[in-house]
């Protein structure tokens, strides 16, 4: 049954980046499998671990990226108070001159950090897609499926009844699909493994109850995904939530504390992570809203991870624990990386970098870095530290960076429709 392509994420970018992902998820099950220890929960932990390795190059670029931040921001922070109560037009322009001028003086972009993460992002979304649907990009996993949900699809009212699962609402529109309605067997046969990949272990024993001709072909799917789902005696197949009220009926109070353990751990290993993360300097100034952003992310997010773990099934759970773990250790490495770098020398480095940009575009790069010091400086009750520049040379400063900003402002963006209203406020002015 390998030539069967199960239901996967068609998303824009994200759909086809999980379909690479796909690949070496498949390639780690099948090593696995080759070895005699085919499991899910392990191989998840080495996708995660591989998928880690491949953002490392990201990841310690971000971090570079929030060093330079920490030294930054003390002057980004005495431009913002300069012009905190000042919102005409003309301020709001020339606290942004300002305020480039210090990204330029130090060589980094103000959206350096954000490009790292958009990066990242769809490679993440889609790893949490496959590991979501593994059997949409496993061969082997969705192998175990059969001959039984061929069989099962034969039977009168089958369709019906498996719409009645607790998840089957996620695949709702697969059933009232026009494929599925028109017979096209392939996607019957996804669609109904989209749900029996989800169904818990009582929703598997009502298959047997309704379809008792089918008891044998369920039970050796069951415990062919019991094989692959057993993880340290847990079947990761199940939510800590519906673990939780086996346990309650059952009267196993070691059922009930495994089932807490991995929401539990999430948020624990997810705490840890946040602690390990640099912090900004100016996460101690209550004034700064994104300060007070990332504090409240860094409560909230292990508190989400605790309670999607709880209602997700436990494999997702093993995910983002093996997540939070590996991302630990490589903060610890990546920080001591980091902590050994001459970030003068980083800085130096960048300006460069920056100098030879700003002079394709015609911009002085020393007159515009000796206008952010003077400006900065200036602001820390130290008149004198720039002495050489004329006003004629500071202004000339302002409007090459001025001129070189708005000239690679993007089309619709915030920096385009600011310039726009100076051209129309100068042109009225002239009138």
């Amino acid at each position: 049954m390998s030539g069967i392509i199960l239901t996967q994420n068609q998303t824009f970018i994200i759909g086809p980046i999980a379909k690479l992902l796909g690949y070496v998820m498949e390639g780690i099950f099948f090593c696995l499998d080759k070895i005699g220890i085919p499991n899910i929960g392990l191989a998840i932990i080495l996708f995660t671990i591989v998928v880690n390795l491949l953002l490392m190059p990201f990841t310690i670029k971000q971090q570079k990226f929030s060093k330079l931040s920490a030294k930054m921001n003390p002057e980004l922070q005495a431009i913002q108070a300069k012009y905190k109560n000042k919102k005409d037009n003309e301020s709001m322009m020339r606290m942004n001159e300002e305020t480039q001028a210090v990204y330029a003086k130090y060589g980094v972009s103000p959206t350096g950090s954000c490009v790292q993460l958009l990066i990242q992002m769809p490679i993440l979304f889609a790893l949490y897609r496959v590991i979501y649907a593994m059997p949409a990009y496993v061969g082997k996993i969705k192998e175990a499926f059969f001959p039984l949900v061929d069989k099962l699809i034969q039977q009168p009212g089958s369709s019906e009844f498996i719409q009645t699962f607790k998840d089957a609402a996620m695949f709702a529109g697969q059933f009232t699909n026009e494929a599925f309605t028109g017979g096209n067997t392939e996607y019957i046969q996804n669609t109904f493994i989209d749900v029996l990949n989800r169904a818990s272990t009582t929703e598997w024993h009502s298959i047997s109850d309704r379809f008792a001709s089918l008891t044998g072909e369920v039970e050796s799917t069951v415990a062919i995904l019991e094989r692959y789902n057993n993880f340290l005696g847990l079947n990761i197949g199940n939510s800590p939530s519906y673990m939780v009220h086996e346990a309650w009926e059952t009267g196993s109070y070691l059922m009930l504390v495994v089932a807490f353990a991995v929401p539990v751990l999430s948020a624990l290993t997810q705490w840890i992570n946040t602690k390990l993360m640099p912090q900004a300097e100016s996460n101690n100034n209550q004034d700064n809203p994104m300060a007070s952003s990332m504090k409240t992310m860094n409560v909230m997010m292990p508190i989400m991870s605790a309670v999607f773990c709880y209602s997700f099934p436990a494999g997702m759970g093993i995910y983002w624990i093996a997540g939070s773990v590996v991302r630990s250790i490589q903060q610890v490495i990546i920080n001591k990386h980091i902590d050994k770098m001459d970030m003068d020398e980083v800085i130096k480095q960048n300006v460069e970098k920056n100098k030879k940009k700003l002079e394709k575009r015609g911009v002085n790069a020393k007159m515009l870095n000796d206008y952010a010091t003077m400006s900065t400086k200036s602001l820390a009750s130290k008149p004198s530290a720039v002495s050489g520049m004329t006003q004629e040379e500071k202004d000339e400063a302002v409007r090459k960076s001025t001129e070189y900003y708005n000239n690679n402002a993007k089309q619709g963006s915030i920096a385009s429709k600011a310039n726009m209203v100076k051209q129309y406020n100068e042109k009225n002015n002239r009138k």
